[in-house]
């Protein structure tokens, strides 16, 4: 810290955050604020229960939630406005979780940053699409942010070209000391919601008769009905611990969370060939890339690791020693430490 007498206040607004003890939701930004506390950072987070989401935080995220109360919207948003603002009078930065809610860092009256996700759930409101096609909307916003954090090189590069002060800062993971010892038979892990964008209906047909376990729940969970719906994080560490193969067969994605996780788990991961997943999985290193939407080859690949135990434990090395060096909490920390200061100093 430049003033250890007086230690930074940052006020963190979020529409995720965990509920309780074991909660998935938004478990990587409970992770940064855990971090940077460490680092002497007061971190007052504003999010759901702080203002009144009015049900649309959770489930199946603001987005989709929105789309069918839409009523609701206006009452969270100024709940949101005046917890934020609150908030802010004691704060030194605000910093603002997802693009959507920019205009609470640009409403609160103080220097604000931003992170962009570039989740899928918001659809053709997702970040990529709104840096891209949108930029006219987003862009008079987003300049005025003092840094726009993005947890993918291609996100960064999209915000970067609207003129936008863009950091690439990824989601981190804890690495556990040790990594598990497979199940027998070899099981192939799958963690998410269960959903159209997510690939679901491609590892049905690709996986339905493998060792699968599917930690997750959501709409299209009929096509693989030994889904253990959705787990406390500290089960899904335990799944992570057993498992032999990670599976994220997504059309889009910002940065795997989970990706990030079974990597630091030593598991290989057989990933959609997209951007926010290739950047993290480096095809025939720490695991395989196939085409979005190509079954065939998604089944390919997963047999492949399942035949070569080998071959598993050398991904799965490569990996976790990719998450070590680039990835680990304690280092996003300290950079996301860095651009707070670096923000007030503009």
């Amino acid at each position: 810290m430049s003033d250890a007498a007086k230690p930074l206040r940052v006020a963190l607004v979020t529409t995720y955050y965990p509920r309780h003890e074991g909660d998935h939701a938004g478990v990587f930004v409970h992770d940064l604020v855990r971090h940077v506390r460490e680092l002497g950072v007061e971190v007052d987070v504003v999010g759901p229960g702080v203002y009144d989401d009015h049900g649309l935080a959770y489930g199946l995220g603001v987005f989709k939630n929105s789309l069918r109360r839409p009523w609701r919207v206006p009452l969270m948003l100024w709940s949101m406005l005046r917890a934020v603002r609150r908030a802010a009078k004691t704060a030194d930065l605000v910093h603002v979780y997802w693009l959507l809610a920019a205009p609470m860092g640009l409403l609160s009256g103080r220097p604000w940053v931003i992170t962009l996700q570039g989740s899928g759930t918001a659809g053709p409101f997702r970040d990529l699409a709104l840096l891209t096609r949108g930029r006219w909307l987003v862009a008079p916003i987003l300049r005025q942010a003092r840094a726009v954090i993005c947890v993918s090189e291609r996100l960064a590069e999209a915000a970067d070209a609207i003129g936008a002060n863009a950091v690439f800062i990824p989601n981190g993971a804890t690495i556990p000391a040790e990594i598990g010892e497979e199940a027998d038979p070899p099981e192939i892990l799958y963690a998410g919601r269960m959903v159209e964008e997510k690939g679901i209906r491609e590892l049905a047909d690709a996986a339905s008769d493998l060792n699968l376990v599917i930690a997750g729940d959501g709409p299209l969970r009929h096509l693989l009905p030994q889904a253990m719906g959705l787990v406390p994080h500290d089960e899904l560490e335990r799944l992570y611990a057993r498992a032999a193969i990670m599976v994220i067969p997504s059309y889009r994605e910002g940065l795997s969370v989970v990706c990030v996780e079974a990597m630091a788990h030593g598991l290989p991961v057989v990933a959609s060939d997209i951007p926010g997943l290739a950047e993290l999985v480096v095809d025939g290193e720490t695991g395989l890339l196939v085409p979005a939407r190509d079954a065939a080859a998604l089944r390919s690949a997963l047999l492949r690791l399942l035949d070569d135990p080998d071959l598993r434990r050398r991904m799965g090395r490569a990996g976790r020693d990719r998450v070590r060096e680039r990835y680990d909490w304690r280092q996003i920390a300290h950079e996301t430490l860095a651009t707070y200061e670096r923000a007030l100093e503009r």
